[in-house]
């Protein structure tokens, strides 16, 4: 006898919970397992590469397991968005021939001159004059550099995280910069970020129109626009308009600002594998409506804490009985409590679950592909996971 499991919208698909369950049920996990849906990662991967009107990057931040940029490749992908020298290193061992773009505005002298000459990347990018100078002492005045300026952009109050509060050069920083960089550089480029989970497409049209302002300003030829990542994943309670959307806004801000003949980069990170993952939790204990799981902030969990009430993940149980519990539990809000020693290992929610809800029961976060395995530690001994790829 089994049991439906029980979700608040966006309905997750019966057929995939119950698929779920099974596995769940014959393995018994004690320890939290990372699942990656690999038909999800196909088919996100695809959508942006045949609607994006120009190259797609993946940034690898968000989730740098191995089988899933893997599968990203086998899906047609092939160039990347590092931000370390420990990324290129992984791209390059796992894509030989894939095209690395190092997008960190500050490098290490040794992460540059190891990128260049060991790893074959031409791609950096700077938001100050110093990091220009640092990449060509670096690469010994390289003639095959392709520079990258990052712009900051104004206030985005509609994504999750602004970047711009940390990253790019203001719009006169920025022409300097552009003017600066063609002298050194065989090709140059230009960038901005909308900031993490930019739900309005509009956000990717005002960045366009401020590049096309900032070219004009510095008077230079330039090669090729990257609009950043920021596309947004489906969470709870979020309007989240089609990818076809965001693509629309792009392709008609390219058409306005005359940018048409520039190359064009887009490097999505969280669109691209969040709702491919599913972490699956179990229940160590129950207080009242409090849940103590067996991986929280220090773990797979640290957005659900991070960005409370922005980022809400769709949650179901998978009941340890079955057939003891009625069919149709009602449901009630929980929060959860992580296994650490620390009480700031908490995400409050409201995590709306079935009123049964019992130790050694599990609990499955969904959309959970980004950002989760990426940030996991060992705090406090509780780093023990697992990560499996699965067909469905």
């Amino acid at each position: 006898m089994g049991i439906p499991e029980i979700s608040l919208e966006p309905a997750i698909d019966p057929n995939i919970q119950t698929l779920v369950s099974k596995l769940v049920r014959r393995l018994q996990p004690t320890c939290p397992v990372h699942l990656f849906r690999k038909t999800i990662i196909h088919q996100k991967t695809e959508e942006f590469l045949s609607l994006f009107p120009g190259q797609v990057m993946f940034a690898v931040k968000s989730n740098p397991d191995e089988n899933v940029i893997l599968e990203m490749v086998r899906a047609g992908l092939h160039i990347f968005d590092a931000a370390s020298i420990e990324e290129i290193r992984l791209i390059r061992r796992l894509v030989p021939q894939a095209r690395i773009h190092f997008m960190h505005t500050i490098k290490s002298r040794e992460a540059i001159r190891e990128a260049y000459f060991d790893h074959q990347v031409r791609v950096f990018v700077i938001d100050t004059i110093d990091e220009l100078h640092k990449i060509l002492h670096e690469t010994g005045l390289a003639n095959d550099l392709e520079i990258y300026v990052r712009m900051a952009l104004p206030k985005n109050k509609e994504a999750a995280v602004d970047f711009s509060i940390k990253f790019g050069a203001t719009a006169k920083g920025a022409s300097f910069l552009l003017h600066e960089a063609r002298l050194v550089a065989a090709r140059l480029g230009l960038m901005f970020h909308p900031g993490t989970q930019s739900t309005n497409p509009e956000n990717f049209k005002r960045g366009i129109r401020q590049a096309a302002e900032i070219i004009a300003r510095s008077g230079v030829t330039v090669d090729a626009l990257d609009i950043g990542g920021g596309f947004p994943a489906p969470y709870l309670g979020q309007q989240v308009p089609p990818l076809s959307a965001f693509i629309d806004e792009i392709k008609s801000a390219i058409a306005e600002t005359g940018l048409g003949h520039l190359d064009l980069y887009c490097e999505p990170g969280r669109a691209l594998c969040a709702e491919a993952g599913l972490l699956v939790v179990r229940i160590e204990q129950r207080k009242d409506k409090s849940l103590y799981l067996n991986d929280g902030v220090y773990g797979g969990l640290i957005e659900a804490a991070k960005w409370a009430g922005e980022l809400r993940f769709p949650v179901t149980l998978i009941s340890r009985h079955p057939e003891l519990i009625q069919k149709n539990g009602e449901l009630v809000p929980f929060r959860f409590f992580g296994p650490t020693c620390d009480s700031l290992d908490k995400m409050k929610g409201p995590y709306y679950l079935p009123s049964y809800a019992a130790e050694g029961d599990w609990v499955v976060i969904w959309i959970n592909g980004a950002y989760s395995n990426a940030c996991r530690t060992d705090f406090n001994g509780f780093g023990q996971h697992k990560i499996m790829m699965v067909e469905f």
